[in-house]
Order: structure tokens, then C-alpha cells, then sequence
């Protein structure tokens, strides 16, 4: 049985230690693909740089809302640059946070069009990231902007409206540690609410550790929490799950 893990940090410092021992471990536990996920110009970048030292591993490129505080115009053009390495299958993690960041809502806005517009241009999908900014993350995918090669919802707020519409608009949804969680709310309707076809899970390592593991470090190889967790909600089997999921994450990224 093989996993497919849709969204790490492997740039994280958090993995500076013991990167490519653990990768390696990750590998030969089952884990045999995994999306190392950019937020930043410089995290884009070392994602790539580490993505190519492993066959089964690619690469988002994109700034998120959580780092444009020294946003720089001229970071697009390297972003969009960045994402013409083979590496590269997605622009992302971007969207909006209004939980961390509420004064700068408009440039978050502008920043986030301008990275679809870079997908488009590139025929790549988009990452998002939304974080209590559901309606207007929302509607620029709905009225402002067309995005051609749509994208995912990573690690995808358990928000029954977020779900319902942009399952409409045509995205995938990404399940991470919180569906897990014991006091996590939504969690078993949402799961209920997706197509097998539509899901993809992931860990956002080193971050949400799932049940029975929150407060350690978070690895790829804890992807299968999520898929169990799936697997149980739609009664169906772990297998099932894993390879749905594998084969969702591959069409998506356009991965062979």
C-alpha cells in the first residue's frame, strides 16, 4: 500500500537536523510521493533545491498570506520563474488569513490574483490556503478571477459552505491532521460531503500532528491517520482510501 503525502514542509528549519535521514525512512514506510510546499520566495526555493534530491518528490512555488509583509513587486516574476522547474506542479501554498493578518487585506487579495494569473499563464493549478477568510477567498475564485487549471483546498477548513462551493467551482479538498482532533467540529459531515474522487490528505508537516501525536513534530508518515480517519467515516478501506487519494494527487499535479 502506497501514500500519497499532497502537502509538507520539508524547507522547514524544523527538519534541519535529520532532512534527508528521515525523508529516506519516510520512503520506505510507504510514503512514496510527497508535495514539498513553498509560502515564500526564499522557502519556494529550497524547496526545489531539496526536492531535487529525491525522485518522488516535487514542489509548490508561491508566497502565502502569512509572508508578504515584505512583499516586493518583483517577486512574482521570480516566483513564475521558480515555477517553470520541472519540480514545480503547483503555485502555492497562496490565498488569505485574516486570523493572523486582518490590516492588510487588500494587498493579500491583490497578491492572490496575481499568483492565479501566474498559474494560468503556466497551465498549473493553485494551493490555497484560507484561514477565516472563506467568503472572499471564495469569491475571487468565483467572480473575479477563472482559475483554468483549478487547484486545492489544503488542509481545508471544516466549513460546510467552503466545502459545498468549491467542490462546485471544481477543486479537490485536502484533509489534514484536524480531522483527527477530538474536539474537531464538522469533521465526519465534511469527510461525508466529498467525492472519493475529489479527496486528497495530507500531513503540513512538521505542523498538526494528528491523534494520537499532537504536540510532536509531524511527518509524512502520519498521512495514514487521515486516511483511516477517511476510511472509517465512508466505511470503505484503508486501501481504498490510499489508493484513491494517490491517484487524485497524481491527476491534479499532472504527476506520471
Amino acid at each position: 500500500m502506497e501514500f500519497f503525502d499532497s502537502h509538507a514542509h520539508y524547507n522547514d528549519e524544523k527538519f534541519e537536523q535529520d532532512r534527508n535521514e528521515l525523508i529516506k525512512k519516510i520512503y520506505s514506510e510507504g510514503i512514496t510521493k510527497i508535495i514539498n510546499a513553498g509560502y515564500s520566495l526564499q522557502s519556494s526555493k529550497q524547496a526545489v533545491e531539496i526536492a531535487k534530491n529525491y525522485n518522488f518528490m516535487y514542489t509548490t512555488a508561491g508566497i502565502s498570506p502569512n509572508d508578504i509583509d515584505d512583499f516586493k513587486i518583483e517577486d512574482l516574476s521570480e516566483i513564475e520563474n521558480l515555477a517553470r522547474n520541472e519540480k514545480v506542479v503547483a503555485i502555492g501554498e497562496i490565498g488569505l488569513d485574516y486570523h493572523w493578518n486582518t490590516e492588510n487585506k487588500e494587498l493579500q487579495k491583490e497578491v492572490f490574483i496575481s499568483q492565479i494569473e501566474i498559474a494560468n499563464k503556466l497551465n498549473l493549478p493553485i494551493v490555497i490556503h484560507t484561514r477565516e477568510a472563506i467568503y472572499d477567498t471564495l469569491d475571487i475564485l468565483k467572480n473575479k478571477i477563472k482559475c483554468i487549471k483549478k487547484g486545492v483546498f489544503h488542509c481545508c477548513p471544516l466549513n460546510v459552505d467552503l466545502v459545498r462551493e468549491g467542490l462546485k467551482i471544481g477543486f479537490y479538498i485536502s484533509f489534514a491532521g484536524p480531522i483527527t482532533f477530538k474536539n474537531s467540529k464538522n469533521a465526519d459531515e465534511i469527510i461525508k460531503m466529498v467525492p472519493l474522487d475529489r479527496i486528497l490528505i495530507e500531513t503540513d508537516s512538521p505542523y498538526l500532528s494528528p491523534e494520537p501525536l499532537r504536540g510532536k513534530r509531524n511527518d509524512s508518515r502520519n498521512v495514514k491517520y487521515m486516511a483511516q480517519k477517511i476510511a472509517d467515516i465512508k466505511e470503505i478501506t484503508l486501501e481504498e482510501i490510499a489508493k484513491a487519494t494517490y491517484n487524485n494527487a497524481k491527476n491534479i499535479f499532472k504527476i506520471k
